[in-house]
């Protein structure tokens, strides 16, 4: 009896085991992206396709259905040329679905001596390796809501890969259907509030936050806008989805008091907290898994400008 008790245990570590994500996948997708051979993945370089593509094996990986066509890449025009956004899909239990994002270009290089690359592992090689860890965590489950993976191009040049796939009318049954979109901005460091906890940009505008914080496992938890001043809920890519009436928000960990690394040739796996990302990740997924059509169904208020 002790023999099986202790088998039975043992089979439910390792199940449980099973759904969580590692830290060193973590590090080795944010070291990818965030690599020197990446070249800051500035839109409109090889680099960045390269990326787009690495993303897309990614998406392949966890068994994602493509958004739209016969990929992942979703494309859209950039100075004449052809750039991808990369799009995946989760089927769940219900047709709502719930969104997340991110965007994996940066700002390039420099032409200065030394260290001229900027890697952006935290601005927002990090929001990718967030959603990515989502979907890894939900790859062998059957969620209660879908879940949409979209890594956005274009966000540095003025959120352009975001308009443009939020427009593209062959997802609209996607978007018809979308509860919320979580989008992750530069979640590679610890919060002011310590370890585990993120803050969303316009918190005052709908009740996201409040009800993912009644479920929210293992003490994650989503705190109030300390930049309420700088509206950063209409600066990043979430936007582009609040212009379609879409409960979106950004959630990011940067304190950008002490945010030496933005936009900064430093902004390299070196300032990356691998624990606490994990540790979001997972508790990320633990609490999507308790999230249901019924208990999770955010509004905005009135306070929301939709133009």
């Amino acid at each position: 009896m002790k023999k099986l008790t202790y088998l039975t245990l043992s089979l439910f570590s390792i199940s449980v085991f099973a759904q969580e994500i590692s830290k060193e996948r973590v590090k080795t997708v944010i070291s990818t992206l965030a690599s020197d051979e990446m070249k800051g993945r500035e839109i409109g370089t090889p680099e960045n396709e390269n990326a787009a593509n690495y993303i897309a094996t990614l998406f392949k990986e966890n068994n994602l259905k493509y958004c739209t066509g016969n990929s992942y890449l979703v494309p859209f025009v950039y100075k004449g040329k052809t750039a991808y956004n990369v799009c995946g899909i989760k089927k769940g239990k219900s047709d709502k679905t719930l969104g997340f994002s991110g965007h994996f270009d940066h700002i390039g290089t420099n032409s200065k001596s030394g260290d001229n690359i900027y890697n952006g592992a935290d601005d927002d090689a990090s929001g990718i390796t967030t959603l990515v860890g989502i979907a890894d965590y939900f790859k062998d489950k059957e969620p209660e809501f879908s879940m949409a993976f979209i890594a956005f191009n274009g966000e540095e040049k003025g959120m352009l890969g975001s308009k443009a796939i939020s427009e593209d009318k062959n997802l609209d049954k996607i978007y018809k259907n979308m509860t919320a979109l979580f989008n992750f901005e530069m979640v590679a460091t610890e919060s002011q509030w310590g370890k585990n906890a993120l803050y969303m940009t316009g918190d005052g505008f709908s009740n996201l936050d409040e009800l993912f914080n009644t479920y929210a496992a293992n003490g994650l938890k989503i705190n109030a806008d300390p930049y309420a001043e700088q509206q950063l809920f209409y600066r990043s890519d979430n936007v582009s989805f609040v212009k379609k009436k879409i409960i979106a928000h950004s959630f990011s960990t940067v304190d950008m008091t002490k945010a030496t690394h933005y936009h900064q040739v430093n902004d390299d796996i070196s300032i990356v907290d691998v624990d606490n990302m994990t540790q979001i990740i997972n508790n990320f997924g633990k609490t999507l898994e308790k999230l249901n059509p019924k208990n999770f169904a955010p509004q905005y208020n009135d306070q929301v400008n939709f133009n």
